[in-house]
C-alpha cells in the first residue's frame, strides 16, 4: 500500500509541475510527523455558536481551537501522501515539509489538506482497530484519494470515478470540519464494501451512515459536548437555528411514515437507529457489527440491511447483543 501512495503522489506532482517539484523537494523519509488541525471543529471544541467564517480569516476567537496532532503513515516524500490518504489535487500550493511538520492556519490553503489527511488516516486506523483487515475483511484499506477546495460550491461528495473524495469551498471550507470529512469517508467505506445504491432507500442508508460515521469517529477521537450534532462548524454558513447542525442523529423520525423520498432527510431514520445501537452496546461492538453487516448489500431496503446487521451481531457477539440491535431497529419501525 505504501508504494501505491507514493505512486499517486508522484502522478499528482507531475501533473501540477511538470515533474520538477518532486525531483527538487526531498522528503524526510519518515512515516511520522505533526500537523495543526481542528479537533474536530471550532464550534464543537469551544462551544461557541457565534463563530462564523468571516471570509476565511484566522481571527482571534478561533485560536484556542487549533491542536497539533501526530500525523502517521506518511510515505516520507514530504507531501501529504501515505498509506490511507493522499492529497492528489488542491487549490493553492500542495502542503510540503522536509521535516513532516505541517503547521498552518485556516487562511492557508494547506490547512484543509492537513485536516483531510489527518482525519481520514485516523478513521482508517480506527476501522483496523476493530479487526477489519485482520479478523474481518478489509474496509477501504488503501490510500484514499482526496481533492481539496476544487469544487466551487459549498458542497462535498464522494465519487466512484477514480475513487475520490472532493471537498468544496464556499462559506466555511468543507474540509475545515472533521465531520464533513468523515461523512464523505462514510460513502467511500460503502464503495469499498460493494454496497449497491440500487434504490432510494439505499441512498438514504448511505447518507445516514455517513452522518453516523462522522459522530461515532468524532466521539472516539475528540469527544464533543453535543455528540449528535453533525458538522457544527460547517453549518454556521447555512443554518440559522442554534445549535448549528448540518443534521442530527438523535431525531424521532419513524419508518415508513416519515419517509420523504429525499436521501438526506430519510437518512435521519437510519442514523438514529445506528446511534441507538451505539448507545445500547457501545461503539466497538456497534461499529463492528454495522461495518460487517454492510458488505455486499444489494441496495434493497432498510429492513434488509437491518436484518443483515442483526445477523452479524448474533454471529460475532451472541444473542444478547443481537437482541439489543434488533430492538433499536424496531424502535425506528425498520424491523
Amino acid at each position: 500500500m505504501r508504494h501505491l501512495a507514493v505512486l499517486f503522489a508522484v502522478i499528482a506532482l507531475l501533473v501540477m509541475s511538470g515533474g520538477d517539484a518532486y525531483a527538487t523537494k526531498p522528503g524526510p523519509g519518515s512515516s511520522t510527523g505533526s500537523g495543526r488541525v481542528f479537533f474536530p471543529n471550532p464550534v464543537a471544541q469551544l462551544q461557541d455558536q457565534t463563530l462564523t467564517d468571516q471570509n476565511d480569516e484566522d481571527y482571534a476567537a478561533l485560536q484556542p481551537a487549533y491542536r497539533t496532532k501526530p500525523l502517521t503513515n506518511l510515505d516520507g516524500s514530504g507531501f501529504l501522501s501515505g498509506d490511507w490518504a493522499v492529497v492528489i489535487s488542491e487549490t493553492g500550493n500542495p502542503a510540503y515539509s522536509p521535516t513532516n511538520s505541517f503547521i498552518y492556519n485556516r487562511h492557508d490553503d494547506e490547512f484543509e489538506q492537513v485536516m483531510a489527511y489527518y482525519w481520514i488516516t485516523e478513521s482508517q486506523k480506527y476501522i483496523q482497530s476493530l479487526g477489519f483487515g485482520s479478523r474481518f475483511r478489509a474496509v477501504n484499506k488503501e490510500p484514499q484519494r482526496v481533492r481539496i477546495n476544487q469544487w466551487g460550491l459549498d458542497n462535498s461528495f464522494a465519487t466512484t470515478h477514480k475513487d475520490e473524495l472532493r471537498f468544496g469551498k464556499g462559506g466555511v471550507d468543507d474540509a475545515e470540519d472533521a465531520e464533513v470529512i468523515l461523512h464523505e469517508y462514510g460513502h467511500a467505506i460503502h464503495f469499498s464494501q460493494n454496497f449497491s445504491f440500487a434504490s432510494e432507500e439505499a441512498g438514504a442508508i448511505s447518507e445516514g451512515f455517513g452522518d453516523y460515521w462522522a459522530v461515532t469517529v468524532t466521539q472516539v477521537i475528540s469527544p464533543t459536548a453535543d455528540p449528535a450534532c453533525v458538522a457544527d462548524w460547517d453549518s454556521t454558513s447555512y443554518t440559522v437555528r442554534v445549535p448549528h447542525c448540518l443534521r442530527r442523529v438523535d431525531g424521532n423520525l419513524h419508518y415508513p411514515e416519515d419517509l420523504r423520498g429525499e436521501v438526506h432527510a430519510d437518512g435521519r431514520i437510519w442514523s438514529r437507529a445506528l446511534w441507538d445501537i451505539r448507545g445500547a452496546i457501545g461503539n466497538v461492538k456497534a461499529d463492528t457489527v454495522i461495518l460487517e453487516g454492510q458488505f455486499d448489500f444489494p441496495g434493497t431496503t432498510m429492513a434488509d440491511l437491518a436484518t443483515r446487521i442483526v445477523s452479524a451481531a448474533e454471529r460475532i457477539y451472541g444473542n444478547q447483543t443481537a437482541n439489543k440491535v434488533q430492538a433499536a431497529f424496531e424502535d425506528r419501525g425498520i424491523l
